[in-house]
């Protein structure tokens, strides 16, 4: 069966179509998770997650009272915020990738491949080392001019060609993404090794259609009228920093995107 009978479907984001508070509750439990919190325990003062977070203080008071309705933390006027006795029943629940965007990962292109027994081959055209532009920095939160890692692949599932990626790192977060061969090597599972792991929780993504570049048909091995579908995705790392910039090109007739929107 080719990828375009069955359908390339993914489920690229984790949380990222929640409103803000959710996301930054989602993101502070993970933090609570990892740094190995029990019940009893105090969490930072408000000011303080304000900052960690880069968040208004209205929007961390929300993520926190969604926190208490689901009896992860409460509050008194002597201690602050801590956490509950329920907590640990949370806090023991796995977190893993979902397609379906219930996890609390984003999850890449060989997690799906994975996933689905497909094997999957890149063509790597670019990969170095540059200097940030402006606008890059400015969405990596990067000084401009920083270093950064940039790769251009064309990538196949099962030896049909399905997409052309552009990817851009802060290098400072995985200096050994530079000496990497990623015509085989995953980039999540690249950063997930990293030290420290570097691992990407939440993601803003958008997609939009257009007509390929005649660069574009010849990569993605379009010789009809078949559309692309642009997808942009900025991926957030375990402490809120932005991990990635991906501008990812799909042959309109072998992906299909699907997200679960809450209001």
């Amino acid at each position: 069966m080719s990828i375009s009978e069955s359908v390339l479907s993914q489920g690229l984001l984790s949380s990222d179509a929640l409103p803000l508070y959710a996301r930054v509750a989602a993101r502070l439990l993970d933090d609570i998770s990892e740094d190995g919190a029990k019940p009893g325990d105090r969490l930072p003062s408000e000011r303080a997650l304000v900052a960690r977070y880069g968040v208004s203080r209205v929007t961390m008071r929300a993520a926190l009272s969604e926190l208490a309705a689901r009896d992860v933390v409460a509050s008194s006027p002597a201690r602050g915020w801590f956490l509950t006795e329920g907590s640990s029943r949370v806090l023991s629940a796995p977190s893993s990738p979902s397609a379906d965007g219930e996890g609390r990962t984003v999850q890449g292109f060989a997690d799906y491949a994975e996933q689905h027994g497909l094997r999957t081959r890149a063509e790597v055209l670019v990969s170095r080392v540059r200097a940030a532009t402006v606008r890059e920095a400015e969405q990596l939160r990067i000084g401009p001019g920083a270093d950064l890692f940039e790769m251009r692949r064309v990538r196949f599932l099962d030896d049909l060609v399905v997409v052309l990626e552009h990817n851009r790192l802060p290098i400072g977060l995985c200096p050994s993404l530079a000496a990497t061969d990623f015509s085989t090597e995953s980039l999540f599972a690249m950063l997930r090794r990293a030290d420290p792991p570097q691992l990407p929780r939440v993601a803003d993504y958008s997609v939009e259609a257009r007509q390929p570049t005649d660069e574009e048909r010849g990569l993605l091995e379009i010789t009809d009228s078949t559309p692309v579908l642009v997808a942009t995705q900025l991926a957030f790392n375990q402490h809120s920093q932005p991990l990635e910039l991906t501008v990812a090109i799909y042959r309109g007739d072998r992906y299909h995107f699907r997200a679960s929107i809450t209001g």
